[in-house]
């Protein structure tokens, strides 16, 4: 994993990432990861609210945004890093968690879907691929979310068979993962904002205070 967040990820990564002047990283982001266009993005600022009432182990997740995509659909999204233990239990308090913070909006804000994308710095799955979308119907037609949709990437299983071509997926999740300093300098160099969330990482280590 890249060592710039291997401390605490989720923690870092929000310290950086929960700030309106970046959400062109995140907007990039999560369009590389789900294959998507995004038309508007904006924070829920949920989890920095929340961030001091929470229990240390429940003082999980990156960022919580809301999403309109390009075909005019409203998702919820969270992102969250996860650690090698209750990983299902991890994933699905979460989910609901990202999902049920709508609740702290105005009335009037209809509930969207919820996706959260689960990034794992191990092997879990015994499949081969990198990544995978998991989804959980409900039986019950009066539950909000109808279909709970998590999207789960291990890294380390993660292999660049062409590393002049990459897709914008690949060279974020090598940048998270951590490959050799040629491949990350590459992906900096064709990738603005892989290069701006680096430059603000290493800020934030450089500036870092104990608490």
């Amino acid at each position: 994993m890249n060592r710039k967040f291997i401390s605490n990820s989720n923690y870092v990564l929000r310290k950086v990432l929960n700030n309106e002047e970046h959400l062109d990283i995140l907007k990039d982001f999560i369009e590389a990861i789900l294959d998507i266009n995004i038309q508007e993005i904006e924070l829920n600022q949920y989890l920095e609210e929340k961030e001091k009432y929470l229990p240390k182990e429940e003082n999980f997740g990156i960022a919580d945004v809301r999403i309109r995509t390009n075909e005019n659909e409203e998702i919820n999204i969270g992102i969250q890093f996860i650690d090698g233990i209750y990983i299902q239990t991890k994933m699905l308090m979460y989910y609901a968690q990202i999902h049920l913070n709508q609740l702290e909006h105005e009335p009037k804000r209809e509930f969207a879907k919820t996706i959260t994308i689960n990034l794992l710095d191990f092997k879990y799955f015994s499949s081969k691929e990198y990544y995978k979308t998991i989804k959980i119907k409900s039986n019950e037609n009066n539950i909000q979310f109808k279909e709970l949709e998590l999207y789960v990437i291990e890294l380390p299983k993660l292999i660049i068979e062409d590393e002049e071509n990459m897709t914008k997926k690949e060279e974020w999740i090598s940048y998270l993962k951590g490959s050799e300093n040629k491949i990350l300098e590459k992906i900096k160099n064709n990738n603005p904002d892989i290069k701006k969330l680096d430059e603000l990482a290493e800020k934030y280590w450089m500036e870092e205070k104990m608490e």
